[in-house]
């Protein structure tokens, strides 16, 4: 979801459900994103609803599908059939769940949009079935490995989707948005930074926004990164 100065306001996921949209925006940026969407509502014809009332429970690693399927309460019969059919970005309701083929660790993985006073059961019956809960410090560990951006440290408003290795999410050809035309004029006078990945040789950590130097000059600073040896690291070259 971009300004019109193309910079980034959120990474977010839209699905497209019978009679309207529903968007699954980050936790940090809820407000921001709000006010931005009911800002452009005046020149559409639709409605925005928060829905405070749903919880989101992923289910991650390459075993998702299979505790998920034997977890009890989680899924009817139904949907436990239909996740093997489910692909990479694809959702379909199950009752009240919404079943989707979502996440942020680079694993195969599953996601599930239900009513918040509903997630005790399958989540309790997620941990009998073997699922280990884990934090964002885990799922942070995993998308830094797999590639994936984080809000605020490797894109904000202040960067397009060219500058932060996202082009991949973004069509020009499929339709008109805010930002377009200014991603159509970077893209013709060139991209002059980009956020590229590297690996430490030796043990270390690279806090956020440490400089980067390259023959003793400034080439960028840190964003994203883990500690230790083998550290990965994004860096936003300047």
């Amino acid at each position: 979801m971009l300004n019109h100065d193309g910079g980034i306001i959120d990474d977010l996921i839209v699905y497209r459900m019978e009679g309207g949209y529903r968007l699954v925006v980050n936790c940090g940026t809820r407000e921001k994103d709000l006010a931005w969407m009911r800002s452009q509502l005046g020149r559409l014809d639709c409605e925005l609803s928060e829905r405070p009332e749903l919880a989101v429970v992923a289910v991650q690693g390459p075993e998702s599908g299979t505790l998920l399927a034997a977890a009890d309460g989680s899924l009817s019969s139904a949907g436990r059939r239909g996740l093997g059919g489910l692909r990479a970005f694809e959702a379909h309701p199950d009752g009240e769940t919404l079943i989707a083929r979502t996440g942020y660790t680079g694993e195969l993985g599953y996601e599930l949009v239900l009513p918040a006073d509903a997630a005790i059961r399958p989540w309790d019956g997620l941990i009998e079935a073997g699922v280990q809960p884990a934090g964002l410090g885990a799922r942070d560990t995993l998308r830094l490995e797999a590639g994936f951006n984080l809000y605020g440290n490797d894109m904000d408003e202040s960067v397009t989707p060219w500058e932060s290795a996202i082009a991949f999410a973004v069509s020009l050809s499929e339709r008109d948005f805010i930002g377009r035309d200014a991603l159509l004029a970077q893209r013709e006078r060139g991209v002059q930074r980009r956020l590229v990945g590297v690996v430490l040789e030796g043990k270390g950590v690279m806090r956020a926004r440490a400089e980067i130097l390259l023959d003793g000059q400034l080439a960028g600073h840190a964003g994203s990164q883990t500690a230790g040896e083998n550290c990965q690291t994004t860096v936003r070259q300047e």
